[in-house]
């Protein structure tokens, strides 16, 4: 033959041909006799068929034949060793197979297979050479019988503890083994008695006697004996010291875990104190995470170890313990952290290298200093024992400390584990890292946008107005999203929100030349739907200039949207247009909340169809409610019934104040670090008093300009401005001089009191007046330049029935 294995398959086939079959009823008796079984044991057919297969066999072994029947019965079939008399009287040891041979039908029948030991290794080993084997067996075996006390056990089961084989006689597991779960092992050896089913692969862990202070593993496995009847006469197992393979999956397991929970977010707090929760129980029972000031701040720290090591400002950034409320630390979260000069912790900051010490000095004071309380204590006293300190090192920089102790587990550190705390704080320290960049980064975005949006709303009597802004979360949500408030001529105001595409830094940045374009438009006193055209006209020639097609992403701007509104408090109306935003929403005096039905125009710098504004006129003390979408839920036009049902239900919600109502809406739509900006800017309106305004129809005479004077005069007595009545007298004769003179139609004037008393004279002309600088010699041309030296400031804005020339004069400013 040839391989090892083809020569045991012909063994195997050679033994089933090889052997001596008959037939026995269900009782047991010969039926069936072969000329194979004939030559095997001597006996001709007509003495042994009709007999007893008991009376062939030993007095033992045919005693045992009713339980052997009744085994096969139950489990289709026997195998085993049996003593048969042969013809001469002499007895033989035979290996007989008993497999079921019942037809369909018929009565039972048992087919009876007879084997010669003969050359077959193994069946004739001495038990001197079996007790070699498991003596000599590096696997612990181990017997007990059925009252779970020990009757056997080998000698490699000593390296366990509990003493020799003879000292076990006798005991149960619990007495020899406490350190172990005595009663979860037993519960598999009394599984495996009462159900004969083998328990294989069954891992445990804990001390055993030769390590008491070491966590140990093995595996273990159980099978059910048998006496010569069948009946349960004990279990035999094996135990296999699996340790170190334990301790693998452990620290992997430990690794992963690492991986899936530290750095999920980018705040450099909660990573430190996701190493500490990932670290405890699994490694250690108590750790601590301290990280410099810098890097808490998000700066930038110096490359290499720490250069003093009498000046190391370090913060407690997370701590965790296997005990409730973390009993060992001497600082809370947040809290400065303060170390001995000198003091291990110290040193493996400024040298950049791990540190361990298996059993610390119990009598050596704690390293930390400057506690809170003067609290002063002992290693034994915090029942600390052994420590592992690593660095946390990231690209070259050293961040802070990470120091693991053990209290609870009396195995102390060791070379593995100093090995594993260092991986697991070495990937960790890559999050701390990309958090602390990430801080560097989300502030300084959020210091430009916050520079960029209004430090404060600007005095004026048009609108109440508060607003809320709330930054995103993520520096990815962080985008630019702001508000505006322009003061206008005549008392109106404008109201402006917007946000631009993008995140970051880029997006603060762009947000800014947006703000700042439409404050210069909004200057020119244009319509809205025109202040957005001219918007939508710069935002194209930027992405142009900066080589990005109108209608394609990669500018900055393309895509921003944007609302203006204008609101007169002189008759209640409001004009609005938008660019790619929602509309906004009205709170009426008596609180029922509307939604403004405002044509949506593109985006700006997208292209598409002329803005288109409307008008509407509000009553006293409504509230407008301009905000970016970040306050919707889903933002997008599918959502958009829910997302105004939600917002609508927010709005109707009173408050003590304006600013309260404005915040609290903010409360109950975002959450306090949301995943996009939020904008929100509230305009409760107001009107000005028929005792405010004052307005005259004047002909196209010039005689009449002394009139306008005169009336103009009475009307700032009325008022009590009389210190103002030789400038405005001046301002109304320049003004309406100009009107009959250059222009055609309708002349009026109008004085308006407010925070600033405003001369307005409207004319049918179309073209605006421009300020000149005449020479000494000129006779003219000095008006407009009288009226710029004297007032506070003058502009023209045109309207439908021609132009308006306005200038103010401050009633609260001391000057």
């Amino acid at each position: 033959m040839g391989t090892f294995e083809e020569r045991d398959l012909a063994r195997h086939r050679f033994d089933v041909a090889d052997a001596a079959p008959l037939l026995l009823d269900a009782q047991g008796v010969v039926t069936g006799w072969t000329d194979e079984a004939r030559r095997l044991l001597g006996h001709e057919a007509s003495d042994v068929v009709g007999t007893r297969m008991a009376d062939l066999l030993s007095p033992e072994d045919a005693e045992r034949m009713p339980d052997l029947i009744e085994r096969c019965r139950r489990d289709g079939g026997w195998a085993g060793l049996l003593t048969v008399r042969r013809s001469d009287g002499q007895q033989v040891r035979l290996m007989v197979r008993v497999t079921s041979a019942e037809e369909p039908g018929a009565r039972a029948r048992w087919l009876v297979l007879l084997s010669e030991l003969t050359g077959a290794t193994g069946w004739d080993m001495s038990r001197a050479v079996l007790e070699q084997m498991v003596d000599r067996s590096p696997v612990g075996i181990a017997i007990v019988d059925t009252d779970l006390r020990f009757v056997w056990s080998n000698a490699a089961l000593e390296q366990y503890g509990g003493g020799p084989p003879v000292h076990r006689l006798g005991l149960r597991l619990a007495d020899i083994q406490p350190g172990l779960d005595a009663d979860g092992i037993e519960a598999q050896m009394r599984h495996v008695l009462e159900t004969g089913e083998t328990v294989v692969g069954y891992e445990h862990v804990g001390q055993v006697q030769s390590a008491p202070h070491r966590e140990t593993a093995h595996v273990m496995s159980f099978t059910r004996l048998h006496d010569d009847r069948g009946r349960p006469m004990g279990v035999y197992y094996t135990v296999v010291d699996i340790t170190e393979r334990h301790r693998a999956r452990q620290r992997l397991a430990l690794l992963d875990r690492a991986g899936e929970h530290i750095g999920r977010s980018l705040d450099i707090m909660r990573t430190a104190q996701e190493l500490a929760d990932v670290a405890v129980p699994a490694f250690a029972d108590f750790v601590t995470v301290d990280l410099l000031e810098p890097v808490l701040r998000g700066a930038e720290v110096t490359p290499g170890p720490i250069g003093d090591p009498d000046h190391v400002p370090l913060r407690r950034a997370g701590q965790q313990s296997v005990y409730e409320n973390v009993p060992e630390a001497v600082v809370a979260v947040g809290s400065a952290a303060a170390y001995v000069a000198g003091s291990p912790p110290i040193r493996s900051l400024t040298s950049g290298r791990s540190w361990r010490e298996e059993r610390l000095d119990p009598l050596a004071k704690e390293w930390a200093t400057d506690i809170p309380g003067g609290r002063e204590a002992t290693f034994l006293e915090l029942g600390l024992h052994s420590v592992v300190i690593v660095p946390i090192r990231a690209r070259g920089t050293t961040l802070g400390v990470t120091t693991f102790f053990r209290r609870h587990r009396q195995e102390p550190f060791d070379e593995d584990d100093l090995a594993l705390a260092e991986d697991l704080v070495s990937r960790a320290a890559v999050c701390v890292d990309n958090a602390r960049r990430y801080t560097r980064e989300r502030d300084a975005a959020l210091v430009l946008q916050r520079s960029l949006l209004p430090h404060r709303l600007p005095e004026q009597d048009a609108v109440e107005v508060a607003a809320c802004y709330r930054p995103a979360d993520e520096l990815t949500g962080l985008g630019g999203d702001w508000y505006d408030v322009v003061p206008l001529s005549g008392a109106r105001v404008a109201l402006v929100v917007g946000e631009v595409p993008g995140h970051g830094i880029d997006a603060a940045a762009a947000m800014g030349r947006l703000r700042t374009a439409v404050r210069t438009l909004a200057a020119l006193d244009l319509p809205p739907d025109e202040v957005l055209a001219h918007l939508d006209d710069l935002v194209a020639l930027s992405a142009r200039e900066e080589g990005v097609e109108p209608d394609a992403a990669g500018s900055d701007t393309v895509g921003s949207g944007c609302v203006y509104v204008v609101y007169d408090p002189v008759d209640g109306q409001c004009a609005m247009a938008a660019a790619g935003h929602p509309a906004p929403a009205v709170i009426m005096p008596d609180g029922h909340v509307t939604f403004v039905d405002l044509p949506l125009g593109p985006p700006l710098g997208a292209g598409g169809p002329p803005f288109e504004a409307v008008e509407l006129a509000l009553a006293a003390g409504s509230t407008l409610a301009l905000h970016t979408d970040g306050l919707l839920a889903h933002g997008d036009d599918w959502a958009l019934d829910v997302d105004r049902d939600r917002l609508r239900r927010a709005l109707e919600e009173r408050a003590a104040s304006l600013d309260l109502r404005c915040r609290s809406v903010v409360d109950a739509l975002s959450p306090e670090r949301p995943h996009d900006d939020v904008a929100l800017l509230m305009a409760r309106t107001k009107l000005l008093g028929s005792d405010q305004v004052a307005d005259w129809d004047l002909p196209m005479d010039p005689a009449v300009v002394a009139d306008a004077r005169k009336a103009a005069a009475r009307q700032l007595t009325e008022w009590g401005l009389e210190e103002l009545a030789f400038t405005t007298e001046l301002v109304v004769s320049e003004l309406v001089t100009n009107a009959i003179r250059h222009s055609s139609g309708p002349v009026r004037l109008r004085l308006i009191r407010e925070r600033a008393l405003v001369c307005e004279v409207l004319d049918g002309g179309a073209t605006a007046p421009h300020l000149r600088h005449p020479r000494t010699t000129d006779e003219g041309g000095r008006g407009l330049l009288l009226v710029s030296q004297f007032t506070q400031r003058w502009g023209t804005r045109f309207v439908p029935e021609g132009k308006i020339i306005w200038a103010e004069q401050s009633l609260t400013d001391p000057r």
